[in-house]
Protein backbone atom coordinates (compact mmCIF):
# COMPACT_ATOMS: atom_id res chain seq x y z
CA UNK A 1 0.00 0.00 0.00
CA UNK A 2 1.33 3.38 -0.72
CA UNK A 3 1.80 5.94 1.54
CA UNK A 4 2.85 9.81 1.08
CA UNK A 5 5.78 8.79 3.32
CA UNK A 6 6.79 6.32 0.55
CA UNK A 7 6.26 8.98 -2.49
CA UNK A 8 8.48 11.42 -0.21
CA UNK A 9 11.17 8.88 -0.26
CA UNK A 10 10.52 8.00 -3.77
CA UNK A 11 10.89 11.26 -4.82
CA UNK A 12 14.01 12.17 -2.98
CA UNK A 13 15.46 9.42 -4.97
CA UNK A 14 14.61 11.11 -7.93
CA UNK A 15 16.12 14.09 -7.33
CA UNK A 16 19.00 12.26 -5.53
CA UNK A 17 19.44 10.09 -9.51
CA UNK A 18 19.33 13.20 -11.14
CA UNK A 19 21.69 15.05 -9.21
CA UNK A 20 23.66 12.61 -9.56
CA UNK A 21 23.44 12.19 -13.45
CA UNK A 22 23.91 15.90 -14.16
CA UNK A 23 27.27 15.79 -12.20
CA UNK A 24 28.25 12.96 -14.24
CA UNK A 25 27.61 14.79 -17.34
CA UNK A 26 29.60 17.92 -15.94
CA UNK A 27 32.55 15.44 -15.70
CA UNK A 28 32.27 13.84 -18.61
CA UNK A 29 32.88 17.32 -20.60
CA UNK A 30 35.57 18.64 -17.73
CA UNK A 31 37.56 15.09 -18.24
CA UNK A 32 37.01 15.52 -21.95
CA UNK A 33 38.16 18.72 -21.94
CA UNK A 34 41.18 18.12 -19.85
CA UNK A 35 42.49 15.05 -22.10
CA UNK A 36 41.97 16.98 -25.13
CA UNK A 37 44.50 19.61 -23.51
CA UNK A 38 47.00 16.79 -22.37
CA UNK A 39 46.75 15.44 -26.12
CA UNK A 40 47.69 19.02 -27.37
CA UNK A 41 50.03 19.20 -25.34
CA UNK A 42 52.12 16.37 -26.02
CA UNK A 43 51.58 14.55 -22.40
CA UNK A 44 53.39 11.62 -21.63
CA UNK A 45 51.61 8.55 -23.36
CA UNK A 46 51.30 6.63 -19.88
CA UNK A 47 49.44 10.00 -18.05
CA UNK A 48 47.50 10.14 -21.18
CA UNK A 49 46.28 6.85 -21.16
CA UNK A 50 45.41 7.03 -17.41
CA UNK A 51 43.40 10.25 -18.14
CA UNK A 52 41.50 8.20 -21.11
CA UNK A 53 40.31 5.59 -18.41
CA UNK A 54 38.93 8.06 -16.62
CA UNK A 55 36.82 9.71 -19.05
CA UNK A 56 36.01 6.41 -20.04
CA UNK A 57 34.82 5.43 -16.24
CA UNK A 58 33.04 8.78 -16.63
CA UNK A 59 30.86 8.16 -19.84
CA UNK A 60 30.18 4.19 -18.49
CA UNK A 61 28.01 5.57 -15.62
CA UNK A 62 26.11 7.92 -17.45
CA UNK A 63 23.81 4.92 -18.88
CA UNK A 64 23.46 3.53 -15.57
CA UNK A 65 22.52 6.69 -14.00
CA UNK A 66 19.83 7.14 -16.94
CA UNK A 67 18.78 3.24 -15.78
CA UNK A 68 18.43 4.04 -12.48
CA UNK A 69 16.30 7.22 -13.23
CA UNK A 70 13.77 5.16 -15.63
CA UNK A 71 13.29 2.81 -12.82
CA UNK A 72 13.03 5.23 -10.12
CA UNK A 73 10.36 7.09 -12.12
CA UNK A 74 8.25 4.45 -13.28
CA UNK A 75 8.27 3.42 -9.29
CA UNK A 76 7.12 7.66 -7.96
CA UNK A 77 4.67 7.12 -11.27
CA UNK A 78 3.05 4.03 -9.94
CA UNK A 79 3.01 5.41 -6.48
CA UNK A 80 1.56 8.63 -7.19
CA UNK A 81 -1.20 6.51 -9.77
CA UNK A 82 -2.26 4.56 -6.15
CA UNK A 83 -2.22 7.56 -3.81
CA UNK A 84 -4.72 9.53 -6.55
CA UNK A 85 -7.03 6.78 -6.77
CA UNK A 86 -6.97 6.72 -3.48
CA UNK A 87 -7.52 10.30 -2.99
CA UNK A 88 -4.82 11.63 -1.01
CA UNK A 89 -4.26 14.78 -1.05
CA UNK A 90 -0.99 16.62 0.40
CA UNK A 91 2.22 18.50 -0.46
CA UNK A 92 3.94 15.66 -1.46
CA UNK A 93 1.91 14.37 -4.45
CA UNK A 94 2.58 18.15 -5.80
CA UNK A 95 6.19 17.98 -5.65
CA UNK A 96 5.90 14.03 -7.05
CA UNK A 97 4.44 15.63 -10.09
CA UNK A 98 6.96 17.79 -10.43
CA UNK A 99 9.76 15.94 -10.29
CA UNK A 100 8.01 13.37 -12.63
CA UNK A 101 7.91 16.35 -15.15
CA UNK A 102 11.68 17.63 -14.12
CA UNK A 103 12.53 13.65 -15.14
CA UNK A 104 10.56 13.91 -18.36
CA UNK A 105 12.86 16.95 -19.36
CA UNK A 106 15.78 15.41 -18.34
CA UNK A 107 15.18 12.84 -20.73
CA UNK A 108 13.84 15.12 -23.38
CA UNK A 109 16.86 17.12 -23.61
CA UNK A 110 19.10 14.45 -23.65
CA UNK A 111 17.24 12.87 -26.17
CA UNK A 112 17.72 15.79 -28.62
Amino acid sequence: MATLRNLKIKTGTCKRVIKELRSYEKEVEREAAKTADMKEKGADPYDLKQQENVLAESRMMIPDCRKRLEASLADIKETLAELESNQEKGAEIDEAQTVIAEVETVFQTSEA
